[in-house]
């Protein structure tokens, strides 16, 4: 009978520590989908916005894929502005492309996707004196 109250006990145990584990990864899963990133950020002359980035993103001639200009290998980077009037990208700014100039000095458009920070405070529109929307 102590044979089979430990073989249970075993069994119990491997249970609650298979279960307990599975519960630990769920709750990772979830914990990292649920933190909010940080927002971009002035630059200390107030020139730029300053946002962290994908390493090796690439940057567009217009708010779609269609047409790659350049990539980005710096980290964080600076925008100058955003639109949400672009093509598909998801996450949670669905059609967001930002504003940039590429590693390569030319102008184009970044994936919302490709950036880590929250891109809401960088400004829809560009220009000194007249904005133009981006």
């Amino acid at each position: 009978m102590r044979t089979s109250a430990r073989r249970f006990s075993a069994r119990r145990f491997s249970a609650l520590v298979t279960a307990g584990m599975s519960l630990a990864a769920l709750g990772t899963f979830f914990t990292g989908t649920a933190e909010a990133a940080n927002p971009c950020w002035w630059s200390s002359d107030g020139m730029h916005m300053y946002c962290n980035n994908v390493v090796g993103a690439k940057v567009y001639a217009t708010p779609d894929t269609s047409h790659p200009v350049g990539i980005m290998y710096s980290n964080p980077s600076w925008f100058e502005c955003r639109t949400d009037h672009g093509a598909y990208v998801g996450g949670p700014h669905p059609y967001r492309w930002e504003y940039t100039e590429a590693d390569n000095g030319q102008w184009g458009y970044m994936k919302d996707t490709d950036i880590y920070s929250e891109t809401n405070p960088l400004p829809d529109t560009i220009g000194n004196g007249i904005p133009q929307p981006c």
